[in-house]
């Protein structure tokens, strides 16, 4: 894993904060990346175009992020199983909790959203105890 440094994390929350706040200043809409999605890929969507610029942007953030010296971790050792599972089991925590961590932790919490906290708080411990049981109790 990489090491945590101030600077990076700083820089990295401005830039979604940010983005959240422009979102929904100038369109609206809730910076929740799992609704993004979903609006991007039904095809049908009158707004179909911001949703992809918004995309776009995260894949070329990363992109130049990585050109500025920052890294992600790389010793990650996961199987495509394990990966296509997590992203199922996200898929449907998404639906059971409407809406994903950005769209309930950024910007519901922001907003004041009790359903938000308590959403987020839900995703939070449930994370903690997966790390817990995947790390301690199912080597």
């Amino acid at each position: 894993m990489t090491s945590f440094t101030p600077y990076s994390a700083l820089i990295g929350g401005l830039a979604i904060g940010l983005s959240a706040f422009l979102l929904l200043w100038l369109n609206g809409r809730i910076a929740g990346i799992s609704g993004i999605v979903n609006g991007a890929v039904k095809l049908k969507q009158a707004d179909l175009s911001w949703r992809w610029l918004f995309i776009l942007g995260i894949v070329l953030g990363a992109f130049f992020a990585s050109k500025l010296g920052f890294s992600l971790p790389s010793d990650l050792s996961l199987s495509w199983g394990a990966v296509l599972v997590g992203g199922f089991l996200v898929g449907i925590g998404t639906q059971i909790g409407s809406g994903c961590t950005s769209g309930h932790g950024i910007c519901g919490i922001g907003r004041g959203s009790l359903r938000s906290i308590v959403a987020t708080l839900l995703f939070m411990t449930t994370a903690g105890l997966v790390v817990f049981l995947s790390r301690h109790v199912f080597l």
